[in-house]
């Protein structure tokens, strides 16, 4: 059975996203080695997850983009979560519709090679920590302070400290265990 990682980017005061929605941010800290730590989340997935909106911006990017990122991204198989959502022309895409932790639950039975890799938009991200699902958080706190904006939890949670990378950049990943 393969386990679900989310994977988000966070400021320091906490937010997952700015109120107007911008990503400019995530560049704060950015390094070789935090890139080469990002390659090797990406590369190791067996599947990546996101909601439509997440899939409809990368799907515009991500066939024609060159670099170490574009090979996971566009090899590894993708499943978008969307009631809306009629077809996904991105290779190795799939849609995945209803409700959201029986399809979670249901990919994580089928799938045994990697892990299953959430990230993208905070709404698909809300969603998936209210489902329970998540059995490991990989947050990346940004040097930037957003002031306002969207969190990601919003409820108490427990969870326990697996590993922590401080990058050279000043962009540090904390990687957490979800407890029962």
């Amino acid at each position: 059975m393969a386990s679900l990682i989310l994977k988000m980017s966070v400021s320091l005061d906490g937010y997952v996203a700015p109120p107007d929605g911008s990503t400019d941010w995530v560049a704060a800290g950015r390094s070789p080695d935090s890139a080469s730590w990002t390659v090797e989340t990406l590369g190791n997935a067996g599947a990546h997850l996101v909601g439509a909106a997440t899939y409809a911006a990368w799907a515009g990017f991500w066939p024609g983009a060159a670099g170490p990122f574009a090979a996971p991204m566009n090899e590894i198989p993708k499943v978008v979560f969307s009631n809306s959502l009629a077809s996904a022309d991105w290779g190795e895409t799939t849609i995945a519709t209803g409700d959201l932790a029986a399809a979670v639950t249901r990919l994580k039975q089928e799938r045994s090679g990697g892990y299953l890799l959430a990230h993208g938009g905070v709404r698909f991200a809300r969603s998936l920590v209210e489902t329970g699902l998540i059995d490991e958080y990989r947050l990346v706190v940004h040097p930037v302070v957003l002031g306002a904006g969207e969190r990601l939890f919003g409820a108490p949670l427990s969870i326990e400290p697996i590993s922590t990378i401080a990058f050279s950049g000043g962009a540090v990943a904390h990687s957490f265990a979800a407890q029962p």
